[in-house]
């Protein structure tokens, strides 16, 4: 299925991360191209919608190419030109770093019907979403997360190299509005391998709601049709533990080779990277099991009195998240992607910021919210941002010359 079946599809693009590339009509042009093993597929027929994240006006302009990218930025479009409807569903593919700043801009035509799909690397951009943005609950869109394996790189703007086959787990958070749609997937009637995700449970068309829930319903039933994606839908529970794992591998992986300045396959041929390792699923696991505990507390307090609490198992924590379990996840996916250099490698052989406190930093603050210890997270952090200020572009070294 190619991406343009899936129309009305429309590109926003913000205008100030052009800036690492050409600013013309063929780099802006409304056209995807992925590559996978030599081999390219392009779609087009994309509406592009081109906005600068600092103008706060909410709308965006549709992109004309004629213009430079200089005339883009101070373009002042007509009534025709500027794009200011409300958004129906909005899939999120930017940096972690640079999703709050996105969606900061969109707020205005994003809607309790709208949904939002995240798509980052790392943890914590929903909280910070909701946080930052969108913290009343009943106006809040609906939000699907994702857990996605698959690796890619861009080689030009609009060219994606599809390096590394995986999967994408999908989980939608829950309905502040109690809807269960995970109902089907909970029904202990049938065994495990026949229960899924329904799009009923989400909204059916004589539902008095529908309107409500319609984007979100259109947009699973959407990820569901991309099957050489191996998109795949669980209860949000099990997502969270999917990006709990690639947090852990991710925060070892990244910040190491950054350092380091060495593809994948470059680590734990020594006895130190192997103990850097364990340290940091250590502290992970640690925090993990705090966290899920005091979640349980909190659950428990909140049932009514008339219920045997002391039969609830308090904190059980996923053998998943175990230091031992974690430490074999890593190894595990080194060694498949041992020729690979990591996207903060990557972002620090060309001096752009790093995901670096969605990774580590996720971590350490989770350590801070249950007086969990993090030394070695901390650590990782304070070096990578070191790393990246010793960066030295080939201009700026003529010039210490």
């Amino acid at each position: 299925m190619s991406i343009a079946s899936l129309a009305p599809v429309e590109l926003s693009v913000d205008i100030s991360d052009m800036r690492f590339y050409a600013w013309t009509p063929q780099n802006a042009a409304a056209k995807i191209t992925i590559e996978n093993q030599g081999i390219r597929q392009s779609t087009d027929k994309f509406d592009i919608e081109v906005f600068d994240r600092y103008s706060g006006s909410g709308g965006g302009v549709r992109f004309n190419p004629q213009l430079s990218r200089e005339q883009s930025a101070g373009f002042a479009p007509s009534d025709e030109d500027l794009r200011s409807e409300p958004i129906e569903a909005l899939f999120i593919a930017t940096k972690a770093h640079s999703t709050v700043p996105a969606l900061s801009h969109l707020a205005p035509r994003l809607t309790s019907r709208s949904t939002i799909v995240l798509l980052q690397n790392g943890m914590g951009v929903y909280e910070d979403l909701v946080q930052r943005i969108f913290r009343n609950p009943e106006s809040r869109p609906h939000f699907i997360l994702a857990s996605n394996t698959h690796g890619a790189w861009l080689k030009s703007a609009f060219h994606v190299v599809h390096a590394g086959i995986g999967d994408i787990a999908f989980g939608i958070v829950p309905d502040s509005r109690k809807r269960d749609f995970e109902a089907s997937m909970a029904d202990e009637s049938k065994p495990l391998y026949e229960r899924s995700l329904v799009l009923d449970d989400i909204t059916r068309p004589d539902d008095p709601s529908f309107d409500q829930y319609r984007s979100l319903r259109h947009t699973v039933a959407v990820l569901q049709s991309l099957d050489a994606l191996g998109c795949k839908w669980s209860p949000i529970a099990d997502v969270q533990l999917a990006m709990r794992k690639k947090l852990v591998v991710n925060a070892i992986v990244n910040p190491l080779t950054a350092v380091l300045g060495c593809r994948n396959g470059g680590l734990f041929k020594d006895e130190s990277s192997h103990n850097m390792m364990r340290s940091v699923c250590e502290e992970a696991a640690a925090a993990f099991r705090a966290q899920i505990e005091a979640d349980t507390q909190a659950w428990l307090d909140s049932l009514d009195l008339s219920v045997d609490k002391s039969q609830v198992p308090v904190g059980r924590v996923p053998k998943e998240l175990g230091a031992d379990a974690l430490e074999r996840e890593v190894l595990r996916v080194t060694h498949v992607t041992r020729g690979n250099m990591s996207s903060m490698l990557s972002d620090v052989r060309k001096n752009n910021p790093t995901e670096i406190d969605f990774l580590n930093g996720y971590l350490v603050r989770l350590g801070e919210q249950y007086d969990v210890p993090m030394p070695v997270n901390r650590a990782l952090v304070q070096l990578v941002k070191m790393r990246l200020a010793s960066v030295y572009t080939p201009s700026a070294a003529l010039n210490e010359r």
